[in-house]
């Protein structure tokens, strides 16, 4: 049974425990779990040699610190994994600020330890309520962050407006004793930045000019984009200086590190036997690498995460849709990819290059170099000479958009093609056969080898992929 009074909590809770700030916290729980060997950031991947552990030397710091990247790059999922580091539950006095209850801060607690002492009431607070985190936005303000003097409130109590009796709190100060995120801080005015200087330095707020000090205690963690990027707004040099560590995050440096990203995110579990083979959905990863190459889309702005997450999605959903159709088992396929287009289209931002080709077609040929990309790991393992040979004598295969057996069909005539096809898939059922040789197709085509038209292939031009026939 929890201590449910003051009283009882001095007699059975270790008092070091309240003693502690929550940096103190944070840190002894990191201390913790090194030595055990536990996993840090769950389902955070890419970043174990790189952004991890300039993170956990800011936890071992006792920094307030905040993370610069692009878009889609899990800033907030790793501000939101701190919650780990916190203790399953605290004991608090139940007052707006959850105060500690050996050293209350707000008038209102205060007042119970004066009325009730050791009988005063405890509540205890979870881990996941002791995180805040606050969207940044052009029309936020500092009453919104910290708070404001309430005059009816000082009215009913009969107080002054300087006393604590007469303020309504805002977030971080509701954050007290837990961790107060901001996200996309370069979005705040300039004054609502400036207020938060005292709380990172002194550890302390001040709310409307009157001498209302309230030393919290809160940890601060911030994401924002580079600021040399964001055309919103910067984050104001004293605010930069009073921020303990900047830490850089990045996209996923290989397919590999990526597709488990993906993979983890995307909602693919529709039925079953809904099945995404490994060189579809590397297909699939390889479009986000290939754009965030590609000279005619805006680097500075990114190409998130979520192009991957949401074409792959798309991708099994056609395949769903087709199996519903034609009756057969859902087997994602590398022109299913063209399907998922929508996905990738609404989250690229184009140079002045780029707008001129348009969105769509720079996908559609993206997808096609990305699946050039990754046919480079099977190109050596599969027999392919013959495909390309019977294609340089002039030959045309055009794929229906139908069931597998008949896509496996219209290969029939090209030599090699089933082999190759078979030799991937590892199986000879229809829906394999069909993916797997459109991938070869696919990856001849982005590598050149072949020309690829909008429903038909042919020997290779030499030149970029004619779209059309």
């Amino acid at each position: 049974m929890k201590p449910q009074t003051l009283g009882e909590l001095k007699r059975a809770y270790p008092l070091e425990k309240l003693r502690r700030s929550v940096k103190d916290e944070a840190r002894e729980n990191l201390i913790a779990k090194l030595r055990r060997g536990d996993p840090l950031f769950p389902g955070i991947h890419g970043y174990e040699e790189t952004v991890v552990p300039h993170l956990v030397n800011a936890i071992l710091a006792r920094h307030n610190f905040i993370l610069l990247g692009l878009r889609g790059q899990a800033k907030s999922r790793l501000l939101r994994a701190l919650i780990d580091l916190l203790d399953p539950e605290i004991p608090a006095l139940p007052t707006e600020i959850r105060d500690n209850p050996l050293h209350p801060l707000s008038a209102e607690g205060r007042r119970l330890l004066a009325e009730a002492g050791d009988d005063a009431p405890i509540v205890w607070v979870p881990a996941d309520e002791r995180y805040v985190e606050k969207l940044a936005t052009p029309d936020t303000t500092v009453a919104d962050l910290i708070g404001d003097v309430d005059p009816i409130k000082a009215a009913r109590r009969g107080t002054g407006l300087g006393d604590l009796e007469a303020v309504h709190y805002g977030l971080l100060p509701r954050a007290n004793r837990g961790i107060f995120a901001v996200n996309e801080l370069a979005d705040l005015a300039p004054k609502v930045q400036v207020a938060l200087f005292n709380i990172l330095q002194e550890g302390d707020v001040q709310i409307k000019g009157y001498p209302v000090r309230l030393p919290l205690d809160v940890w601060l963690v911030f994401t924002a984009n580079p600021q040399d990027y964001t055309a919103r707004g910067k984050i104001v040099t004293p605010l930069k200086d009073r921020i303990g560590s900047e830490i850089r995050t990045h996209y996923p440096r290989t397919l590999e590190e990526g597709l488990k990203i993906t993979l983890q995110e995307a909602w693919t579990e529709r039925e079953e036997s809904l099945l995404v083979p490994p060189f579809v959905a590397a297909g699939v990863e390889a479009v986000a690498f290939a754009a965030r190459e590609d000279k005619r889309v805006d680097q500075t702005s990114g190409v998130s995460q979520r192009v991957s997450i949401s074409l792959l999605e798309l991708v099994a959903s056609n395949a769903e849709r087709r199996a519903i159709r034609y009756g057969e088992r859902p087997v994602a396929r590398p022109l299913d990819v063209y399907f998922g287009l929508p996905a990738v289209t609404g989250k690229l931002e184009l140079e002045y290059e780029g707008e001129l080709v348009g969105a769509e077609r720079i996908a559609r040929e993206l997808v096609l170099k990305a699946f050039g990309q990754a046919f480079g790991a099977y190109a050596r393992s599969l027999p392919t000479d013959e495909v390309v040979a019977w294609f340089e004598e002039g030959n045309l295969l055009r794929l229906p958009e139908g069931p597998a057996r008949a896509v496996v069909e219209a290969m029939g005539p090209v030599p090699g093609l089933v082999a190759a096809a078979r030799s991937l898939a590892g199986s000879d059922q229809p829906e394999l056969l069909a993916a797997a040789g459109e991938f070869v197709l696919e990856g001849l085509a982005g590598r050149r080898k072949i020309a690829r038209g909008e429903e038909t292939y042919s020997a290779a031009l030499g030149e970029h992929p004619q779209w059309g026939n």
